[in-house]
């Protein structure tokens, strides 16, 4: 809040104020009083006046700043009604009941919302968790009957429906994971073991070097995330002799593990994009694109402060990268 500003507010007063000083100094010069007199007395006028209104603008930038300093520290700013003092001046204190009964409107809507949301959330994982029975039933028969196209086709239908869980519970991971010692050489194994059929179907060959590491994060979380890479690497694979290598780095401060494929490649104009929402890139195969997948590999590495970055040559190799920070629980060790 500029001074300036404060007197464009103040206009009319300051106006008001010139026009007495004026009157009065016509009606002392009827009187032939004498000009140092008239002078003198519009001078103290005048002072007066700057004095007041220096002060007023004092006051009302204090409480401006109060006020602002209140907002911008808020994280929930349709509080704000809740914080503020109520105003003593008639025309703020009309403000002030506007502003209350807009931010009560706004409280309840917010809670309707959350509720809605809520309930959706438990709706996808009661389906869920629900439509896994029938699932897992039609694979056992698949497997019985040997029907690999089939049993193809339930393994994408239920790498859709675990993408939807977690998509579901995404915004709420502190509530669903337990951080934990993991081996990184088990736990890929067991992202392999889920996509074995895949890896054999699409006859890819593993490379699998240096994992013998242990990071602390959770162990579901981080199972779903490598099994997107991995799906992703299978699924725009492109050359003859098929390769997916994964290994791990032990570093100063962090521990690396790296998934690398010779599949076809991400263009440079696509790759800054590759984690956006929907974003399933300009040249490839969307046959069985969401764009999900990648978005919610980052979004989750973000949730258990963990780093993902992607490099790429087109036509040559994919590199997934999953920086794991070396916290006070490795030096206890």
């Amino acid at each position: 809040m500029k001074f300036i500003d404060y007197i464009e507010e103040r206009i009319w007063f300051v106006i008001f104020q010139v026009s007495v000083i004026f009157l009065i100094s016509i009606y002392f010069k009827l009187f032939e009083l004498p000009a140092e007199a008239v002078v003198i007395l519009d001078g103290i006028w005048i002072l007066g006046m700057m004095v007041y209104l220096f002060v007023s603008y004092s006051m009302k930038k204090k409480e401006y700043n109060e006020i602002t300093s209140i907002v911008d520290n808020l994280d929930e700013k349709y509080l704000i009604a809740e914080i503020l003092k109520k105003p003593k001046n008639f025309k703020n204190e009309a403000y002030y009941y506007a502003l209350k009964k807009a931010c009560k409107s706004m409280n309840d809507k917010i809670t309707d919302l959350e509720s809605d949301i809520k309930d959706y959330h438990d709706y996808i994982e009661s389906f869920v968790h629900e439509i896994k029975t029938p699932i897992s039933a039609i694979s056992l028969l698949c497997d019985n009957r040997q029907d690999m196209n089939i049993k193809s086709e339930v393994n994408k239908i239920n790498n859709f429906v675990e993408q939807m869980l977690f998509y579901a519970r995404s915004d709420n991971v502190e509530k669903d994971y337990f951080i934990k010692k993991i081996s990184l050489e088990d736990l890929v194994h067991t992202v392999i073991m889920d996509y074995r059929e895949n890896l054999m179907q699409n006859r890819i060959c593993l490379d699998i070097d240096n994992l013998q590491n242990y990071v602390y994060t959770d162990e579901k979380w981080l199972v779903f995330i490598i099994g997107q890479i991995l799906q992703n690497s299978i699924k725009y694979m492109d050359k003859e002799d098929k390769l997916i290598k994964i290994y791990s780095l032990n570093k100063k401060n962090k521990i690396v593990m790296v998934i690398e494929d010779n599949g076809q490649g991400i263009r440079d104009c696509d790759l800054p994009r590759v984690f956006d929402y929907g974003f399933t890139g300009t040249d490839r195969n969307k046959e069985y694109s969401t764009g999900i997948g990648l978005y919610l590999c980052k979004k989750l590495c973000g949730r258990l402060n963990l780093s993902i970055d992607i490099e790429s040559i087109y036509k040559k190799f994919t590199r997934v990268t999953i920086v794991f920070p070396k916290t006070n629980l490795y030096k206890e060790e």
